[in-house]
């Protein structure tokens, strides 16, 4: 029972020792900075132009132009097409484009409200800008329009009555005199 009671003293012992921190102020390191510039040894250097004999134009093997297949660029080229028809909608129109290089011809259409085509046809070649031609197909419908109807049509009965009053005179016989201004005005009071 002794050597039990001398562990258990032993280990509160230990255990309610803390470990201790010292804290040590730091050091300066810092130093200022050395000079190291040092000035030029001869003061009488003078700037002057280059002569024109110093001079030569680079030599045109000196330049090397990337050419487009080395970086696996060439002439635009491509086709394409594309359409839209929808009967429920009444849409429908197309466009269709090739390039080939510098020349891009193509095409599109559109189906017009008034029931003709109208259809658009262009090329750009080079730097000769965009070139088109515009037609139209069909002939512009516009039909009668009929407001006839199987149904009669008669103006409505009103539901309405005149408004009725919804106040009351008041119930008290005492009455009550109106201030009404005179139209004179006097001095201030103070």
């Amino acid at each position: 029972v002794c050597l039990i009671l001398l562990a258990a003293v032993a280990a509160l012992a230990y255990a309610d020792e803390r470990p201790t921190y010292s804290y040590q102020q730091p050091q300066n390191s810092y130093s200022p900075p050395q000079n190291t510039y040092q000035a030029p040894e001869s003061s009488e250097e003078v700037y002057s132009a280059p002569s024109e004999e110093s001079y030569s134009a680079p030599s045109e093997e000196s330049y090397s132009s990337s050419s487009e297949e080395e970086y696996g660029y060439g002439p635009a080229k491509y086709d394409f097409d594309w359409s839209v028809k929808d009967e429920y909608s009444g849409n429908d129109f197309a466009q269709e484009e090739s390039r080939d290089g510098d020349r891009t011809d193509g095409s599109y259409y559109v189906h017009l409200p008034d029931g003709r085509l109208q259809k658009v046809t262009y090329y750009v070649d080079g730097d000769s800008g965009y070139v088109a031609e515009v037609t139209y197909g069909g002939e512009a419908q516009y039909p009668e329009e009929s407001y006839e109807s199987s149904e009669s049509y008669e103006a409505p009965e009103p539901s309405y009555s005149a408004p009725s009053p919804s106040y009351s005179a008041p119930e008290s016989e005492e009455s009550y005199e109106a201030v009404v201004p005179s139209g004179r005005y006097g001095a201030p009071r103070n």
